[in-house]
């Protein structure tokens, strides 16, 4: 039987899949390193803690703490956008995948998210 450690995506995991979105940049590493596309911010990660932070709509934001309080906590509100904070350490690599992988296409240019859909 398989532990949640075993389950859980973890901070490389979580570096692997910004490293495979079109553009996306990586912040200097310290405390908490930002992840930008086309100098916008969509994910934060603090490596010494082990947690990311992804950009998400308000809904997604009340849906994935209510789902989940134990991985998922809400961060803040920015306009329509809520942050979600993600306990790196408790949260599958696909759930992980699709929730990076959505606040890129929240925050990328509308042509470079339909040129990564249409390749995928």
């Amino acid at each position: 039987m398989e532990s949640l450690a075993d389950q859980a995506a973890g901070v490389e995991e979580f570096l692997r899949i910004v490293r495979g979105l079109p553009e996306a940049e990586l912040g200097a590493p310290g405390t908490h390193v930002g992840v930008k596309v086309r100098g916008k911010g969509f994910a934060y990660l603090k490596e010494d803690t082990g947690v990311a932070m992804v950009k998400a709509t308000l809904e997604e934001q009340e849906a994935l703490v209510g789902q989940a309080p134990e991985v998922f906590t809400r961060s803040y509100t920015s306009n329509s956008f809520g942050w979600v904070e993600i306990r790196l350490d408790r949260v599958p690599p696909d759930e992980l995948a699709e929730l990076v992988t959505e606040a890129w296409c929240l925050t990328a240019p509308r042509r470079l998210v339909e040129e990564y859909e249409a390749g995928r």
